[in-house]
């Protein structure tokens, strides 16, 4: 790359932006910070951080108007990367507070259903089993490299050919998801050391 990609990092009022940024700075992005739609003039890539509830992510999508922000450049399959409750939001609901989300695509996030022997929140390391090989996961292990999840609710969709990868807790559920150039990860890349970056690195590459 002669230069850095301009990568567009959300700032709706929640998620941990800052070890966001720095992490993909540190992979070779120029971050620029936008906290209203009308900033996301001239990116080459949008990334939707989060940690918290999705109600209140809803909520504050629809007041700085991202909302039909994320729709239109996910419609128009520019690049996108979703973190946590930026995979979560693009579903058409959650159990989480009978949320609608984005309704970009089919499915909902379902609390986990809890054995007596699993803690909820699914919180720490845990592998990747990646179903389909896509770009941004080169050079990763097919099924064994750990990623650090922090979450109660997961998501459940009926369109077999949107999981990009899944995660065993309390049986295997969806822990990344892709569609054109559209990735999103129920685990945070940004807490997950060597191979997070590498999976922002091979995201870069690709624009």
């Amino acid at each position: 790359m002669a230069t850095s990609p301009s990568v567009a990092v959300l700032d709706y009022g929640m998620g941990n932006l800052r070890s966001v940024a720095r992490a993909w700075e540190h992979a070779g992005a120029a971050v620029k910070v936008v906290s209203s739609p009308a900033e996301l003039t001239g990116v080459d890539a949008l990334v939707f951080p989060g940690q918290g509830a999705l109600p209140d992510c809803m909520v504050r999508l629809a007041e700085t108007g991202f909302d039909g922000a994320l729709r239109r450049w996910i419609d128009a399959d520019r690049p996108f990367f979703g973190i946590c409750l930026g995979l979560q939001a693009l579903f058409e609901r959650s159990e989480e507070g009978e949320t609608p989300g984005l309704g970009l695509f089919p499915g909902e996030v379902i609390r986990f259903r809890r054995p007596t022997s699993v803690k909820i929140p699914h919180m720490g390391w845990n592998a990747v089993k990646w179903v389909r090989r896509e770009g941004p996961d080169a050079g990763l292990s097919p099924d064994s490299d750990q990623f650090y999840f922090v979450h109660s609710f997961h998501v459940v969709t009926p369109q077999r050919d949107l999981v990009w990868g899944e995660t065993g807790y309390a049986g295997d559920f969806t822990s990344a998801i892709s569609r054109g150039r559209c990735f999103a990860t129920q685990f945070h890349p940004e807490k997950s050391q060597a191979k997070g970056l590498q999976l922002y690195r091979n995201f870069l590459e690709r624009l």
